[in-house]
């Protein structure tokens, strides 16, 4: 029997129909249960702290989660379909983006956030560890890697502005944390210390890519797409959905 509550909640499904989580785990079955936005999620989103803090959305992810979920265990694919049905139950499916045409004039359209599928994906390239195995084509290196998680972003983030408080005038090592992020082993050692010196030294860019695509198959998500017609020539072309300031914040 389904616990209720005295606020209105929605049953969503997820992309990975809980195929990434143990047996145990309330997202086993591949549903989620989370609420409408109410006055408290309108304060999370108008907190000017939070929003300078670049921590809004996450703080507005884990209020609408109702029950006994981890919300730091939820893979970013399925993270991506509960903000996206959190939107729709607080606004309605209509988003209005503004889009440049083949004149460079611009040009309002309506998407409808309603009709965004979930990706096709092989669900029998998914398993309840969450651990998967790649070798790179160039390097016949053994990689043990995972689908990242809520939790892994925020902890990502946190190490990435770590890093360029120390070195203000390095580049991003935004790529390279989330490698060391995911990879659990590189030809079975587990250590930090192997998976950080191949990160650096001997993951080579056309396996970077290789990696990066072969992710990019197996990774449950939602399609944030949309098509657009082209006025001069008629073909419909598919362009990404900008998640631009008034989609969690549309004008009145």
């Amino acid at each position: 029997m389904s616990k209720t509550y005295d606020f209105p909640t929605e049953v969503i499904e997820l992309p990975s129909k809980g195929l990434v989580y143990p047996e145990d785990s309330p997202l086993s079955d591949g549903t989620i249960e989370i609420k409408y936005m109410t006055a408290k999620e309108e304060e999370i989103l108008a907190s000017r702290n939070l929003i300078k803090k670049g921590l809004a959305l996450d703080k507005l992810f884990e209020s609408v989660i109702v029950g006994d979920v981890d919300p730091s265990q939820i893979i970013l694919g399925d993270k991506n379909a509960i903000m996206l049905a959190t939107r729709v139950l607080a606004y309605g499916p209509e988003y209005k983006i503004e889009v440049t045409n083949e004149f460079d004039e611009k040009e309002e359209i309506v998407v409808d956030l309603k009709g965004i599928p979930m990706k096709d994906i092989d669900d029998d390239k998914l398993n309840r560890k969450n651990l998967y195995e790649f070798e790179t084509p160039f390097g016949k290196n053994k990689l043990v890697f995972k689908l990242l998680t809520h939790g892994d972003e925020k902890q990502i983030s946190q190490d990435i502005k770590a890093q360029s408080r120390l070195n203000k005038n390095a580049p991003s090592a935004e790529l390279t944390t989330r490698y060391r992020y995911m990879i659990e082993s590189v030809d079975g050692d587990d250590s930090i210390g192997a998976i950080t010196s191949f990160i650096s030294n001997k993951f080579i860019t056309r396996d970077t890519k290789a990696f990066r695509m072969f992710v990019k198959s197996i990774q449950p998500d939602v399609e944030m797409n949309y098509d657009y017609i082209n006025s001069q020539t008629g073909e419909k072309e598919v362009r990404p959905i900008p998640m631009g300031a008034n989609f969690f914040w549309p004008s009145e």
